[in-house]
């Protein structure tokens, strides 16, 4: 499989429950979404006892030669808070109630911050299955921080202030030879940003990696399978120490050259549903549900959904262009058939809003 095909099932875990319907920040469950594959700073994490992880870690198997090189990728969220300024430039005729419509532009944007996240990667290519059995790799994970301000277009009167903070830490990767030709792949994730022992939760999220997650990809070799090994490998296989993560195998059935470790259980080889027209960052809902939700919002929610996050204004403007064609490939799919007996379905169906096969 491509590494862009790989990449659209690895974003389905980056930005699962994201933004969660009614898709606007004002609802709860939008501001406390950060859940999944958390790497909080350690100075944070051991002024607290230890409790939050500082460290994440995939364990697998390789099978190779002196020949194999891997490809790894890591990748997460670093959010970004997103504060609203007014600045008091409102014109008199709103101050004199005189332009509703300016006035409640003030008052959307004067409400609490909110957080949205942007993607971060670090990519260590071409690194040689043998040369990391004696010299582990050490690459730095070095993230600064940054301030912009903004003036919406629609809302001169107010500015947002953006603001993220910096991450710093390391990705360790080795290799242990088990065998002739078996070897045993670590990638360890830690988060040593400084100055963050004092911090409380909320401020700490701002210094994680939040929905972290592992891409490998072997050339001359192949992963095994630790969720269904061969049975000659079943006991090294259980003995992998995957720490908050769990690898599976990702690519067309029957491949074996790409893994995916990822904070959410999956089965290996999961897929995107082909029917499904765009994320709705809830891999655990039906599209067709969320998508009828979405058309009965009121035009005040729609329009916070448009003023929000960029992903959310995308999800409107799908969803209000959806065509009758599109949106009944959403009520479902028949995906296999297989003979009735001993008491077993018929036939197996899957709906598009299992993005991924879980």
């Amino acid at each position: 499989m491509r590494m862009e095909e790989i990449r659209e099932i690895a974003n389905a875990v980056l930005y699962e429950g994201y933004l969660l319907y009614p898709y606007r920040r004002s609802a709860i469950k939008n501001r406390l979404r950060w859940t999944y594959g958390v790497v909080y700073p350690r100075e944070y994490s051991q002024a607290n006892g230890g409790i939050e992880p500082w460290t994440m870690r995939t364990e697998c198997l390789v099978t190779g030669t002196v020949g194999t090189s891997l490809d790894i990728y890591v990748r997460f969220l670093h959010l970004l808070k997103c504060s609203p300024v007014k600045t008091g430039t409102m014109s008199s005729a709103a101050q004199d109630g005189g332009d509703a419509n300016e006035w409640s532009l003030a008052n959307r944007f004067a409400d609490e911050p909110w957080e949205e996240g942007v993607e971060r990667e670090v990519s260590m290519l071409k690194l040689r299955l043998s040369d990391l059995l004696d010299h582990p790799q050490v690459v730095e994970i070095d993230f600064p921080g940054r301030r912009l301000e903004e003036d919406p277009f629609d809302a001169p009167e107010v500015a947002i202030v953006r603001e993220q903070k910096p991450l710093a830490g390391a990705v360790v990767i080795a290799a242990e030879r088990v065998s002739t030709d078996l070897f045993t792949l670590s990638v360890q994730i830690e988060n040593s940003t400084p100055q963050t022992g004092e911090l409380t939760t909320n401020t700490a999220m701002l210094h994680s990696f939040i929905s972290t997650h592992t891409i490998l990809q072997v050339r001359q070799g192949v992963f095994n399978s630790l969720m269904d090994p061969p049975e000659a490998l079943k006991d090294i296989a259980q003995g992998c120490k995957n720490l908050r993560t769990w690898p599976v195998l990702v690519g067309n059935e029957g491949e074996c050259d790409a893994v995916l470790s990822s904070p959410i259980i999956l089965y290996d080889y999961p897929q995107i549903a082909p029917e499904s027209p765009g994320s709705l960052f809830d891999g655990t809902e039906i599209d067709e549900i969320l998508t009828l939700r979405i058309m009965t919002l009121t035009e005040e929610e729609k329009q916070e959904m448009r003023q929000g996050d960029e992903r959310a204004r995308a999800i409107l403007e799908r969803t209000e262009t959806l065509s009758p064609e599109q949106f009944m490939k959403l009520h479902g799919v028949i995906r296999s058939l297989r003979p009735a007996g001993e008491g077993r379905e018929v036939e197996t169906q899957r709906y598009p809003g299992e993005r991924l096969d879980e």
